[in-house]
């Protein structure tokens, strides 16, 4: 056994829990059953099957208020493994959901038999036509495609306000939509071809001038049926007059019967009836979209009005002005809306009825602007806007940094009500439209509703396109509970079929809270044609069963989610999935959502259960020891939460007094350790590399089975050599800022192989060329940002450096009179930020004086606009790092690398490295993982330089591309030298 093992119990729920009904029953906690398990891992290979206890619960939840936990998941690499399990299902009577990014706010990213991961393997844009065109592999997130398009003025027309983290592959099986696509720029109507797997096994590419002739040859059957339904429904005009009329306002509420219309072959008519399927005819392997112009011009307002029946009444009148979009948000939406960054604190105390429109004009060049902005000037003239806040101005603007705000604020508007809810309570999303002019009427008579049931609802929504969503809580632990929200929706379904005849689904998709509904939508006739269409692609019933038909009435009430109250941080949680494209580990372990879905797990499990025994014995590595740390979570999230700083809390709690009490020392004699730490590093230099790198692998490799694999790091050949014991020689009097060498910058030298100076000389040197000279304080030697312990979960190490290192830089900068300027950004990050809530009182104090800088700032702000640059290179790849993402930096690495290099280039799919300090010494895998898309990115061409800003992730990039990334700094000064 390690001499540190982690304190075994130490995550183990305390206390009494309450029963859910939830609950995953202790016979399911050897996982997968047999023969499931090794009929799959034969058929797919073992690493391509998921079965352990742990591995279902964290894929049995997803962003809506549904949880149905799998029999096993499969990670499907192409289409031979998603054919071969279709062929398996169909051979063996079971079912199968295909899941993405789990973003879906109504359950259709949930089986209850095989569920297969189709993101991992599925990123990927070919932007073609200069743009005018993508083809988008289904894993590829919004955000993602949109970024590669934007470089060449052109976007995609869905825009949903779940961008950052949904797939193309869901927004096209749910025909999502957003702010500003309505019923034009929607998938159905800008998606150019798609190829698809029928549930059969068949291919259909519908670009492919021959596909009609081979799916007929492959599937006469369909064929034929689907041309009869067709022939049926033209022959009723009735009818067909009923199906145009449904999708004159936006509606995803069954099938798109429309295809039949709009179709004039087979293949023409699967195309659409593929749109907003929800999985349940066929899995969409690629799409190819008919992309829009960027307008970059763009202006806008948050109008404010005294009530929503105001505010909607308003719509119109923006719509008639050619606003592309009117978003509306309620009193409930506002105030819950300030846990989100940058949100005014002051709507905090809004009155109830406040109601604010969020409008938006967009035009190609600056006097389109401007004739937008007379036109909404006009509009604006004859409202009645209300100012019950400071911060309101209600007045258009083009200013980026404003019009952001606002759009944020719109996007979190599920996450922020739904993390403001009474703890332990379930969020519900509901989607409906009407006909634009009935918006006010419609809102009214909604407000009425959730008072008779005793709901308080936030409504928020398109309001241009008469579709609102609108959001309840209730405990769906409580039977009595259950039961007010199903005649909730009895009645609200009622309401908006019978009196407006809207659309019960407007771009959520029918998914399962809605299914029992839809004939009351559409009547007999349509349904039973849905019908007749599942039954006619899908026989079996293989794909997604009771997703989108279901018969049941009681559907909608069936296997709702429980949330169990965890840890302070973690209970805002809705599991939305913001949080998972930021991940680092998304890829190899788990995400900060299934970190999260698993603790709930455990809170539902009573003592003794061994379904809890499963999820603690995966939990450690899963969870715990594979997190970076890094925090990019909580910048994903709309509400902040940090899963990250939760892990490092569990990492604490596994500690035992004597570890506690050995990272304490080595933090009080921190001199000795990194001086033994530069002496290692230098030896280990000295010996040749095909004898040193095998012999100090074995080393360390026996060393983390004695202490533990999470405490010693491996040694990995891409490690620098030593610095030199000596940091360069500067002067106090004079100095225009306190320079801060991190400790990795004094044990660890400059990039192997790269002449020139160390990055403490280049600091020095290139601050003097500006005539800003800084200063390195003689004693230096010893402190640390605290990180090392911090990260890692130490406390009372943690508070000896965050003490030291504070109260060492008060005098230094001379009570902060002079900036600290820090070399490395996770240590600027660590000192301007983490430490704080480590220091004593009178520490606090001090540090709220201290001004920190990161160099690349100091260099951005201070030095370049005093230095003359004399060479540059041809093109510098950028790998901006977590902490400067959290430090709001970037912008600052891209102007000191624009000043070194005639192209600069971010790759699309940067992210954190997750090296981490030293987390990817004692986790390689992870940081292999964490990187893969961005080295892709990167190593496909080349570059003269790979600047970053942080040594060990430097070292981390190295590792990941086999190239030799180095500090912006050491390019300035290369770029600036005499």
């Amino acid at each position: 056994m390690p001499l540190l093992e982690p304190k075994p119990g130490a995550l183990r729920p305390r206390g009494i829990r309450r029963p859910a009904p939830d609950r995953l029953p202790g016979h399911r906690s050897g996982g997968t059953p047999e023969p499931l398990r090794t009929e799959l891992t034969e058929l797919l290979g073992p690493e391509k099957v998921l079965w352990k206890v742990s591995d279902l619960v964290r894929y049995a939840s997803d962003a809506s208020p549904y949880r149905f936990v799998p029999q096993v998941v499969v990670i499907a690499e192409d289409i031979d493994d998603v054919s071969a399990v279709l062929s398996y299902a169909h051979g063996r009577q079971r079912e199968v959901v295909f899941r993405a990014a789990g973003t879906s706010l109504n359950g259709q990213a949930q089986g209850e038999d095989i569920l297969v991961d189709v993101r991992r393997h599925w990123a990927g844009i070919e932007v073609l036509e200069e743009g005018r065109r993508a083809r988008i592999r289904p894993g590829t997130t919004v955000a993602r495609a949109n970024a590669a398009l934007a470089r060449h003025g052109r976007i995609l027309g869905p825009d949903p306000a779940s961008a950052i983290a949904c797939t193309l592959g869901g927004v096209v099986a749910n025909n999502a939509s957003g702010m500003t696509a309505g019923t034009t720029r929607n998938s159905y109507r800008t998606l150019s071809s798609l190829t698809f797997v029928l549930p059969g096994g068949t291919v259909v590419d519908t670009a492919d001038p021959l596909a009609d002739e081979e799916l007929s040859r492959a599937e006469p059957a369909l064929c034929h049926g689907l041309m009869e339904i067709k022939r049926e429904i033209e022959a009723d005009p009735a009818l067909v007059a009923r199906i145009r009329a449904k999708y004159e306002i936006k509606n995803t509420t069954g099938y798109r019967l429309d295809a039949y219309l709009d179709g004039t072959t087979p293949v023409e008519i699967l195309r659409g009836l593929m749109v907003g399927s929800e999985g349940t005819l066929g899995f969409i392997s690629e799409v190819v979209f008919d992309t829009l112009p960027l307008d970059r011009e763009v202006c806008s307002a948050l109008l404010f009005f005294p009530s929503l029946p105001a505010a909607a009444a308003a719509v119109p009148l923006f719509n008639d002005a050619g606003a592309v979009a009117v978003e509306l948000m309620d009193g409930n939406t506002l105030r819950a809306c300030v846990s989100v960054a940058g949100v005014p604190a002051d709507w905090a105390d809004l009155p109830r009825e406040t109601t604010a429109l969020l409008v938006e004009f967009r035009a190609a060049d600056r006097a389109g602007r401007d004739a937008c902005a007379d036109r909404a000037a006009r509009v604006l003239d004859g409202l009645e806007l209300v100012a019950p806040a400071a911060s309101i101005t209600n007045t258009f603007t083009g200013d980026p940094r404003t019009v952001g705000g606002y759009w944020q604020a719109r996007k979190a508007f599920v996450t922020a009500v739904g993390g403001a809810r009474a703890r332990g309570t379930t969020l519900i999303t509901e989607d409906f439209a009407v006909p634009p002019a009935r918006l006010a009427e419609a809102c009214e008579a909604l407000l009425a509703l959730q008072a008779e049931h005793g709901f308080d609802a936030a409504v928020a929504g398109h309001a241009a396109h008469g579709n609102l969503h609108f959001l309840l809580t209730f405990d769906a632990c409580d039977p009595a509970d259950i039961e007010r929200y199903g005649a909730f929706m009895e009645a609200f379904c009622r309401l908006t079929v019978e009196r407006f005849d809207g659309s019960l689904k407007a771009e959520h998709s029918t998914g399962r809270n809605m299914a029992p509904f839809l004939e009351l939508e559409w009547g007999p006739a349509a349904a039973a044609l849905m019908w007749r269409t599942k039954r006619l692609v899908d026989p079996d019933g293989v794909l997604a069963p009771r997703v989108l038909l279901d018969r049941d009435p009681r559907a909608h009430l069936r296997g709702l989610k429980t949330i169990p109250q965890v840890e302070a941080v973690a209970d805002p949680c809705i599991e939305c999935g913001f949080c998972e494209p930021v991940c680092p580990s998304q890829d190899l372990t788990t995400t900060p959502r299934q970190r999260i879905v698993l603790r709930r797990e455990m809170m539902r499990q009573q003592p003794g259960s061994p379904v809890l025994d499963g999820l603690l014995a995966a939990y450690g590595y899963d969870a715990v020891d594979t997190c970076a740390s890094d925090s990019v979570c909580k910048l994903a999230c709309p509400v902040g939460i940090d899963t990250g700083a939760l892990m490092k809390d569990f990492r604490r709690l596994r500690h035992s007094p004597r570890e506690e009490a050995a990272a304490a020392l080595a933090a009080r004699r921190f001199g000795a350790a990194e001086s033994a730490a530069r002496l290692a590093v230098a030896a280990a230099d000295r010996i040749p590399s095909r004898v040193g790198d095998p012999l100090l692998a074995a080393v360390t490799g026996a060393a983390r089975k004695v202490v533990r694999p999470d405490l010693v790091p491996r040694w990995l050949v891409e490690l620098p050599g030593a610095a030199s014991r000596r940091l360069p020689t500067t002067r106090r009097v004079g100095a225009a800022a306190v320079y801060y060498p991190a400790c990795v910058n004094r044990i660890f030298g400059s990039p192997e192989g790269r002449p020139g100076p160390s990055l403490p000389e280049a600091v020095v040197a290139v601050s003097e060329r500006a005539g800003r000279p800084v200063w390195i304080p003689g004693d230096v030697g010893g402190t640390c940002c605290a990180t090392i312990w911090h990260s890692k979960g130490y406390e009372a190490g943690t508070r000896v450096m965050a003490n030291r290192i504070v109260e060492a830089a008060w005098g230094w900068t001379s009570g902060g009179l002079l900036p600290l300027v820090v070399d490395a950004s996770s240590c600027t990050l660590g000192i301007a930020r983490e430490v704080v809530p480590y220091l004593t009182p009178e520490n606090r104090a001090l540090h709220a004086e201290l001004r920190v800088l990161d160099s690349i700032v100091w260099a951005a702000d201070e030095l370049l606009p005093r230095l003359e640059i004399r060479r540059t290179v041809g093109s510098a790849v950028l790998h901006p790092t977590c902490s400067m993402r959290h430090l709001g930096d970037e912008d600052r690495l891209r102007a000191v690398a624009e000043a070194c290099a005639e192209e600069v280039v971010v790759p699309d799919d940067a992210g954190c490295c997750a090296f981490a300090g030293d987390r990817g010494m004692l986790h390689p895998e992870l940081t292999a993982s964490a990187t893969a898309r961005e080295a892709a990115e990167v190593t496909a061409r080349a570059f003269d330089a790979h600047l970053s800003a942080n040594r060990m992730c430097e070292v981390g990039m190295d590792r990941a591309t086999g190239r030799s990334y180095h500090s912006a700094l050491l390019e300035l000064e290369h770029a600036t030298r005499p």
